[in-house]
């Protein structure tokens, strides 16, 4: 199953900028007020970098050295139009995409920049988030994204309906779409299948045992499960185009199914339960229900193993508070962890936080060889019919830009056990019943 062959991916690029993402009245000051106000953005973004350094090159001709003080990435930053720097002071990460995308800015290679916002992310401040207006309108756009149950299903096809043709033009061989785990030699194939390997040690199964996996993906997980041992599988997702090429690439083994269901719906008991990078697209407000979903459905003593992506602690108020690149034009609904608050909602409710492994270097690597991979299919005419010029620059970018994320470590992945209180008989506290509907 594939998705229509017109006008694959519009609903992505298609967006109207927010307000104030162009510069608002900043992008009309008179030519004195402009020139001061230009050069305090730059020598706020000059001390804030405490780790390497940008060279820019700027719209008048001249070019400046920002940074430079400690070692760090280096990166080349060509300003076009001034405009980039008002969009990256009012708009924020939905600024500096959208002038990025207007030809405002360019950069032989944008990874660094990502890099050093998010390496200085302290130091830096306020700098490259949005502000006023550019905030407020994110913030509420964002908010018309939450994930209920009945925007769900519309969020997850936004991203992952894409077309598993499309998917499978740049993702390696076990259709794996989140962080693989490397050793040296290893290509992406066989650093994918090494985190699998990892996520299926930690649940310790043994035949017979009955496994959830919450947001099942393309069925790489399955297949590898069932391969393993006699187990009985039930992976659930959102999205048909997923379900559909898992339900071919599984035919014919014994003991799983695959159904099309909401977590908050899931019932049963489970010996172990897995969720790869799913809790991404869930959202704060219903971290207290997806953690009811494990606590109710694992057996006493029974485990969770779980892959997410955080962001830092330092600036997840800051981020919590808007929206960015990411939850703007890539995965709408979608938010990071806080770890410290979602490992106290999960303890609440008697899951104990067991032996977490940190790998953001390794997703760096990942968002990488991606990149290089989509660059190749484009090139070589491999990536499927109806996704414009515009998709493919906005996906390159969405790579990179994570890449830069990863890199600077503001954003990492771990893997963590979350085991069941083994005397606990009440599994599900619903501490928030809102959070459910």
């Amino acid at each position: 199953m594939n998705a229509p062959d017109t006008q694959r991916g519009r609903h992505l690029v298609a967006k109207a900028s927010l307000p104030a993402t162009r510069g608002g009245l900043f992008a009309r000051l008179a030519h004195g007020a402009e020139d001061r106000f230009f050069a305090r953005i730059i020598d706020r973004i000059d001390r804030g970098l405490e780790a390497g350094t940008i060279e820019g090159h700027l719209p008048d001709g001249s070019a400046v050295i920002l940074g430079g003080r400690a070692p760090g990435p280096v990166a080349e930053v060509r300003l076009n139009n001034w405009r980039a720097l008002t969009r990256l002071v009012r708009g924020g990460s939905i600024g500096w995409y959208e002038g990025w995308a207007a030809g405002d800015w360019e950069s032989p290679d944008p990874v660094p920049v990502f890099d050093l916002f998010m390496r200085n992310r302290t130091s830096l401040g306020t700098v490259g988030r949005a502000s006023g207006v550019a905030k407020l309108a994110g913030k509420v756009a964002h908010w018309f994204n939450r994930n209920n149950k009945a925007k769900a299903r519309e969020n997850i096809a936004a991203h992952y309906d894409l077309g598993n043709d499309f998917y499978a033009a740049w993702l390696d061989p076990t259709m794996t779409y989140s962080s693989a785990v490397f050793e040296s030699g290893d290509d992406l194939e066989a650093a994918q299948h090494r985190k699998i390997g990892l996520i299926l040690d930690r649940l310790n199964m043994k035949p017979g045992d009955n496994l959830l996996e919450i947001g099942c993906g393309w069925g790489g997980l399955a297949e590898a499960a069932l391969a393993r041992s006699a187990i009985h599988y039930h992976g659930i997702t959102l999205s048909p185009e997923q379900k559909a090429y898992a339900d071919a690439r599984l035919s014919g083994k014994p003991g799983w199914a695959i159904t099309l269901t909401d977590y908050r719906d899931v019932t049963g008991q489970y010996d172990a339960i897995a969720s790869v990078e799913m809790v991404v697209s869930v959202g704060m407000e219903y971290w207290p229900s997806y953690l009811d979903c494990i606590a109710r459905n694992l057996t006493p003593g029974g485990r969770a193993a779980l892959q997410y992506i955080r962001i830092e602690d330092d600036i997840f108020e800051s981020y919590a508070d808007g929206a960015d690149f990411i939850q703007r034009y890539i995965f709408p609904g979608g938010m990071l962890l806080s770890e410290s608050r979602f490992r106290a909602l999960a303890e609440a409710r008697g899951l104990t936080w067991c032996d977490q492994q940190d790998y953001g270097l390794h997703y760096a690597e990942t968002l990488r060889l991606w990149r290089e991979r989509f660059d190749a299919a484009v090139e070589q005419g491999r990536l499927p019919s109806g996704f414009d010029a515009k998709f493919v620059a906005l996906w390159r970018y969405y790579l990179m830009y994570c890449e830069g994320g990863f890199r600077g470590g503001g954003i990492n992945v771990a893997q963590v056990t979350l085991q069941k209180d083994a005397d606990t008989s009440t599994v599900a506290l619903s501490l928030s019943k809102g959070a459910s509907q």
